[in-house]
């Protein structure tokens, strides 16, 4: 059968043996297989249709679950609990992270064996209960085993989010889906001061204003994990919304996006070997990564779980100082969508980072520089439009860089474990006594930013001289210097994303 044929608009599906034979030829083979390009964004539509909508709600979950407990500060927690003064409330918030990036990496080596459409909702419903669980507390000791509980089973999600997107998408398709469900960080830093503002008016039953925060908030994420179970797929072969014809082309396509990375079609045929971490930790692009991204989640997460603070400062009271907050996260919506729109339209990832990193900087300027709380309202705006979107440009640059299933899937949990450690600092800078200017943790974020600008252009020295050095022939030589299958992200044909 031409293969021309086999992928033409045809209603009728191929026989199993054909999909059977084209999920097993080589990587060279499929080189010269034209994919339908009509096929190929009908399969595009329906992923986005399958999988997106669910994995947007779990991140929004997510994100509303680990901070609002940055909401139930401005209403009575601290006090309630006895940790108003001194750093105890700033060690509730940094547990959270320890189990977090202990957990990161062996996650997503276990994400495909357990099923990532039984394991992520899994995890949602997990810590939906524990969240519910949190707003009965009422000591200092509670509040932190709740955090550390959250962190236990949120760790290992994001990574799992960014490893289940790959076994569907194209490298150059991975950005514009990582924003639409990265969004849902600021969006729920919107929706949650909202819905934060409503909660908080409840008194009822001996427990006032800031449990019922989390009561209503962790109920809700248990049903939406429980719902998950139904209906998001676990790899493209295991899709039943598709038909035998789509699933071929579905993993086709994968196979030749890995330009010889991998001889596997079906990740579901990848085994974990040893050799494939050592790829992970000995490429450059995972170092690079990793510390950029460690240095632009001090700002970013300094500015989610102290946003509230930081407005509060400016002299507006607890239910003002809520509402705030909305608009410059619905600012950060906007920009995370346009953005990795636009890095998906390019096919590029750093130079984009370093634009907004110079964004944000602008933000911590004026926040730093003026005493016009109009200005520095303004400079809340500047910060959230500039590094949202820079989480979801480096998880697609690494995962676009690194390969197969196994050398991505441990790069990418290295990369959220490092980066995360950040949350040790920036749990730690804005400070009671530092209000109203916060000067201390403006001027940290402000470094932090500089520097991951310096480690973004490095990257993309790096990766240009590399690709480079590729199209010249200078990689060559690994062709004949062992099995071909094993050089993964080094094999002289795959270009790395800029």
């Amino acid at each position: 059968m031409d293969n021309k044929e086999l992928f033409s608009n045809d209603l009728g599906d191929p026989p199993k043996s054909d999909v059977s034979q084209l999920e097993n030829k080589d990587s060279d083979e499929v080189i010269d297989i034209e994919i339908d390009a009509q096929l190929s964004k009908k399969l595009d539509h329906k992923f986005d249709r399958h999988i997106v909508p669910w994995i947007f709600g779990i991140w929004l979950f997510a994100f509303i679950d680990r901070s609002n407990i940055g909401n139930a500060k401005i209403v009575g927690l601290p006090e309630d609990l006895g940790i108003s003064t001194g750093t105890a409330f700033n060690v509730a918030l940094l547990v959270f992270y320890i189990p977090y990036v202990l957990v990161d990496v062996p996650s997503n080596w276990i994400v495909k064996h357990v099923k990532a459409g039984i394991y992520l909702p899994a995890l949602i419903t997990a810590w939906g209960l524990v969240s519910t669980f949190v707003g009965f507390t009422r000591s200092l000791a509670g509040l932190i085993v709740g955090r550390l509980l959250l962190g236990l089973f949120e760790g290992g999600l994001l990574g799992g989010i960014i490893v289940y997107l790959s076994m569907f998408y194209r490298r150059h398709q991975m950005i514009r889906r990582i924003g639409y469900f990265y969004c849902a960080a600021p969006l729920s830093g919107a929706f949650g001061g909202l819905l934060a503002t409503g909660l908080a008016k409840i008194r009822y039953g001996g427990y006032n204003r800031w449990p019922w925060i989390f009561f209503i908030e962790g109920i809700v994420t248990v049903l939406f994990g429980i719902s998950c179970f139904f209906f998001m797929p676990h790899t493209p072969a295991d899709s039943k919304f598709l038909t035998a014809e789509e699933r071929a082309m579905a993993l086709l396509r994968m196979k030749m996006d890995s330009h010889g990375a991998t001889r596997e079609a079906d990740v579901n045929h990848e085994k974990f070997d040893w050799h494939w971490v050592r790829m992970a930790f000995s490429a450059p692009q995972l170092w690079l990564s990793s510390f950029a991204w460690f240095f632009l989640l001090i700002p970013l997460y300094s500015f989610s779980l102290f946003l509230p603070t930081i407005i509060s400062g400016l002299g507006y009271q607890s239910t003002q100082a809520q509402l705030f907050t909305v608009p410059p996260n619905l600012g950060a919506v906007i920009s995370v969508l346009l953005v990795t729109w636009m890095s998906d339209h390019v096919k590029a990832r750093g130079p984009l980072m370093a634009v907004c990193c110079l964004i944000a900087t602008v933000g911590y300027i004026l926040l730093l520089a003026t005493k016009s709380n109009a200005a520095r309202y303004a400079g809340t705006f500047l910060v959230a439009i500039g590094v949202f979107p820079n989480s979801a440009l480096v998880m697609g640059w690494l995962s676009n860089n690194m390969a197969p299933h196994f050398v991505r899937a441990t790069g990418i949990g290295f990369l959220i474990a490092f980066a995360n450690t950040s949350a040790f600092i920036s749990t730690f800078i804005y400070l009671p006594e530092d209000k109203p200017d916060y000067i201390l943790g403006h001027s940290i974020s402000l470094g932090a930013l500089i520097l991951c600008i310096i480690l973004v252009c490095t990257q993309i020295l790096f990766l240009t001289w590399e690709n480079r050095k590729r199209a010249r022939g200078g990689r060559d030589h690994r062709l004949t210097e062992g099995k071909v299958d094993r050089l993964g992200h080094r094999h002289p044909a795959y270009k790395y994303t800029i």
